[in-house]
């Protein structure tokens, strides 16, 4: 198994984006395991011919989502991201469910402002 990224530095998303969401989404599908060791920033960052910066603002954001984690002088590996993915999928929907209630939208409303989000998120 091996990590494997294209970073297209013409593409609207920023680099740091485009490797996170890659990373993210193959540790969802099993293609990187968990437990799986990631490269050091600087190596990813000299393999990819990005900025160290770029890959450190991405590990952060992959730890910050539970998708990574870093164990000091050992290394940064992938962590069980499904689980971790959907704990913060069920808090963000329930914290959104919460406060449309209070304002007083009516459910069909409120799932249309999710569709719509999802849609302009995800695409068609």
């Amino acid at each position: 198994m091996t990590l494997k990224i294209v970073i297209d530095t013409d593409a609207a998303p920023a680099p740091y984006e485009q490797l996170r969401s890659q990373i993210s989404a193959q540790a969802r599908s099993g293609a990187l395991p968990v437990g799986y060791k990631l490269p050091t920033v600087r190596g990813l960052a000299e393999e990819l011919g990005l900025a160290a910066n770029t890959v450190a603002k991405a590990y952060r954001a992959l730890e910050g989502d539970g998708v990574i984690e870093t164990r000091g002088r050992n290394g940064t590996f992938v962590a069980a991201a499904g689980d971790a993915a959907e704990r913060q999928a069920a808090t963000a929907a329930q914290a959104y469910a919460e406060q449309v209630h209070r304002l007083g939208l009516s459910r069909a409303d409120a799932l249309a402002a999710v569709q719509d989000a999802l849609r302009a998120t995800y695409g068609k």
